[in-house]
Formats: structure tokens, sequence, C-alpha cells
């Protein structure tokens, strides 16, 4: 049986705009491969609400998971929630559990529960709350889309709080090995070994150090044995 799939939604124009660097997608990757869910599609978006709506369908009904990224601060930018809300027919209010959430939480650091920081309690019909155990303002999950913070602490903590209530598949496992030639010279063998191995993703690296050209092939799959009979193989077309 195959993995099950999964894509990441970035939402915020402090992404496109080269103002803020992710690392969300980075982290997610490592996190859903160790429990064997395949990170398939990765998009980016704007603080566009159509844009988000529209990317919040699409792959929702392409992949077994979505996870998003972004959007649900205290701020008027702040409108992840509400798309997910319209993409799926949901109506959205401030929900009295996270709520309570939220008042214990400035309750305890002696801040104001102002109508700002209330927006982060607003939550659509039927979504389960994501824990946030960094800031406490909680994420949700609709249907398969699992709404996440854009904050990477934050994100890391809810996706933490997300994959034990998930089901995966075979985790993959990955070896790579680094030769000193140009993909000119070694692609012909790569494909011969590529077809050999066709069960086996054989991806090619390329890199330049000093003035010379290199690779770094790396082999993965969820059968260790056929990793290791290919990684076997390579070393013997291009010793070290």
């Amino acid at each position: 049986m195959p993995n099950p799939t999964a894509a990441m939604l970035v939402i915020g124009d402090e992404i496109l705009s080269g103002r803020t660097r992710d690392s969300n997608m980075h982290h997610l990757a490592q996190e859903l491969t160790k429990v064997g869910i395949d990170l398939r599609e990765v998009r980016v978006v704007s603080d566009d609400a159509p844009a988000i709506e529209a990317a919040l369908l699409a792959l929702s009904g392409a992949y077994t998971h979505v996870f998003t990224s972004g959007g649900i601060g205290p701020t008027h930018d702040d409108i992840t929630a509400d798309c997910v809300a319209r993409a799926f027919g949901r109506h959205i209010d401030v929900r009295e559990d996270a709520r309570a959430l939220l008042a214990a939480h400035y309750a305890r650091t002696g801040a104001e529960l102002n109508a700002a920081r209330l927006r982060m309690a607003r939550i659509p019909d039927g979504a389960t709350l994501i824990e946030n155990p960094v800031s406490t303002a909680p994420g949700f999950t609709v249907e398969n889309v699992h709404v996440c913070a854009g904050v990477p602490a934050v994100f890391q903590a809810m996706v933490a709080s997300i994959l034990p209530g998930l089901t995966g598949g075979v985790p993959l496992m990955s070896q790579s090995y680094r030769i000193m030639r140009g993909e000119g010279e070694i692609a012909a063998p790569l494909a011969e070994l590529a077809g050999e191995f066709s069960d086996l993703s054989i991806g090619s690296y390329p890199f330049q150090q000093n003035g010379a050209y290199g690779a770094n092939i790396v082999i993965r799959g969820s059968d260790g044995a056929r990793v290791d009979a290919a990684m076997t193989k390579l070393a013997g077309i291009f010793p070290s």
C-alpha cells in the first residue's frame, strides 16, 4: 500500500517579498519522512483570500493531508482562518474552548485579552483544535487541512501535536554518495542504475568545489536492503 501523501501551503506576503525566509517547509519535510507520509507539493501564496481558498481546495482534494503555515495571528492581515471557513463552507466565530485557553494564558502573563488577541480564538465550526504549548493560541484541523502558525517555534510545536494522531506509512531511508565528476560524465551510468532499481528514488545534486565539479547522489526508498544494494552498485561504478 502506498504511503499517505501531504502538501504544504505557505501563506504570507512576507515570504514572497523575501523579507522572511521560510524554514517551516524543511522542518515539515523531515518530520513527515520519519512517519512515512510523503510530502509531494509545497505552494506559497500571498495574503489574498481567493488565492488562499483556491489553493486550499486544490491541495485538499489531491493529497491525504494539507499543512498550512501563516496567517492565524491577531492582525488584520491574518486571514487564513476565514479563508479555510469559506473554502469548506463553515461558519466561523470565537469558540469558547479556544477563548478559555487564551483567557487563562493572558491572565497568567498579566496581559489583556483584547479584541485583536481574541481573533485567535475564531475557529470554523466542527474544527479540532491543535495544541500550541509555546504561545497557547491554537491551530485547528478542518477535514484534512491542518492550520498552523507561521512562527517557526510555534509551527514546530503544532506539527508535533498533530503527527501522533495521523496514520503514517513506511518511513523512507536515505543514503548519499559523493562523486567528484561532472554530471555529464555520470549521467548515463546513473540512468542505467535508476532503471535497474526503479523502485527507488535516485537523485543527482551537483556542486562545484575549488574549481572541480562533483555531485552528491542520493538514493531513497522504503526497503533498506534495496537501498544498500543500489549504493553498493553505485560505489562499484564510481569508486571513491
